[in-house]
């Protein structure tokens, strides 16, 4: 079992930078490819970024490339995105979720993570 807790969302205004954290509870973390999922209203909950298990790659959804940053600290249990460049079309519930094991093809689908935090709302305002 693993629990995971997104903090660091808020209101920023467009162009700003906010640092998501997503703490994990137990001792195989590393075991976990750890992504970051986000949920605008009316709309379906869609990939944003994910990691690999010793955070050496990263993938990222086309709207967020060179904006947002994924990173992991196993020693910390603890898996970051960094936002960058924020616009209005960014606000969205921001979840974080893990999957046992490796990436593979399906790793940004929603169906693959088994363990999701409660989300942590993000606001952009114009």
């Amino acid at each position: 079992q693993v629990q995971l807790v997104e903090s660091g969302g808020g209101l920023v205004q467009a162009g700003g930078s906010l640092r998501l954290s997503c703490a994990a509870s137990g001792r195989t973390f590393s075991s976990y490819t750890m992504g970051w999922f986000r949920q605008a209203p009316g709309k379906e909950r869609e990939f944003v970024a994910a990691i690999s298990l010793s955070g050496g790659s990263t993938y990222y959804a086309e709207s967020v490339k060179g904006r947002f940053t994924i990173s992991r600290d196993n020693a910390k249990n603890t898996v970051y995105l960094q936002m960058n460049s924020l616009n209005t079309e960014d606000t969205a519930v921001y979840y974080c979720a893990a999957t046992r094991g490796r990436w593979t093809g399906q790793s940004m689908a929603v169906r693959t993570y088994d363990y999701w935090g409660q989300g942590t709302q993000v606001t952009v305002s114009s």
